[in-house]
């Protein structure tokens, strides 16, 4: 491509977004807002799969275990857990570590305990799981075992945790097909508009031999420059939004996992740079295509 088709082509695109200003201007606003929503949707999954990492590495199933097991059966369950599909680490804990455990978490509350006659804790295993999302089947299994009585993992943090996170990923996928869908609709009437205002420009173009890419390159440009402008928009726009809450987070919540390197946010910023680009491709084929019959 010559420097001179390069400067026509750019100039057609920018000559017709103008003259479209206000379709343009739409455009731009629906690309826009389709991916400032997914790149909030995207930026809360990284979030939560990191607090379900920080969760993953505090996330323990005690088993408790029954008082007349001897040694040789409590090596026996240790054997049956560490096998067992999901688990990544077992820990014994016998009934008198449990109980000076106790009392160090107790501190100086612990004379509550003066007047046992006898240490009331069994003993227990302290299993870890693979995934977060393994926990339920796994301490599910774990009951079945001879020699257990009781099974304690934090079911219902685990569940809602899991719940959310299911619900994030399918709203964001929701999201951003039906806005997207409805940025590539626009984008493309915005082109077809483009077209039929330069019809007769068009058919004198072909009358003197213009080749169909060259009839057909501006208005692609046009749309990519659509979806470009809206999605450097939204990524602005995500950027500064994401960094003043991980500001206030981190001042009011320090205790709370957020993620703040660029190396895990830039793939979120690029991929919306991305998506805008194939957005404008998108719409502007659909109208050159549909409606520019060269």
């Amino acid at each position: 491509m010559g420097h001179s088709a390069a400067g026509y082509y750019f100039k057609e695109a920018v000559n017709s977004l103008v003259r479209n200003n206000w379709l343009s201007l739409a455009s731009v606003g629906v690309v826009t807002v389709s991916l400032f929503i997914l790149g909030c949707f995207l930026l809360a999954a990284i979030n939560t799969s990191a607090f379900i990492n920080t969760l993953e590495s505090m996330l323990e199933i005690n088993v408790f275990l029954e008082s007349n097991l001897n040694k040789s059966e409590i090596n026996h369950l240790k054997e049956q857990l560490k096998f067992l599909p999901g688990v990544s680490e077992v820990e014994f804990v016998s009934r008198e570590k449990a109980l000076e455990n106790m009392l160090t978490s107790l501190g100086n509350e612990k004379d509550i305990t003066e007047n046992l006659d006898e240490n009331p804790l069994p003993d227990s295993f302290r299993v870890k799981t693979k995934s977060v999302e393994l926990a339920p089947q796994v301490a599910a299994n774990i009951y079945k075992f001879n020699g257990v009585s009781n099974v304690i993992y934090g079911q219902e943090v685990v569940e809602r945790l899991l719940i959310v996170t299911r619900w994030i990923r399918i709203t964001s996928l929701t999201s951003v097909v039906v806005l997207g869908l409805a940025a590539v609709f626009l984008i493309s009437t915005t082109i077809r508009v483009s077209v039929f205002s330069r019809r007769k420009e068009i058919g004198i173009m072909k009358f003197l031999g213009a080749t169909n890419w060259f009839v057909r390159f501006p208005f692609l440009l046009e749309g990519v420059v659509l979806g470009f402008s809206g999605a450097l928009l939204a990524s602005i726009i995500v950027y500064l939004v994401y960094t003043i809450i991980i500001d206030k987070i981190a001042v009011t919540m320090p205790f709370l996992p957020i993620v703040g390197q660029m190396d895990k946010l830039a793939p979120v910023y690029l991929g919306l740079l991305v998506l805008g680009l194939l957005i404008g491709a998108a719409g502007s084929s659909i109208s050159v295509h549909r409606f520019l019959k060269v």
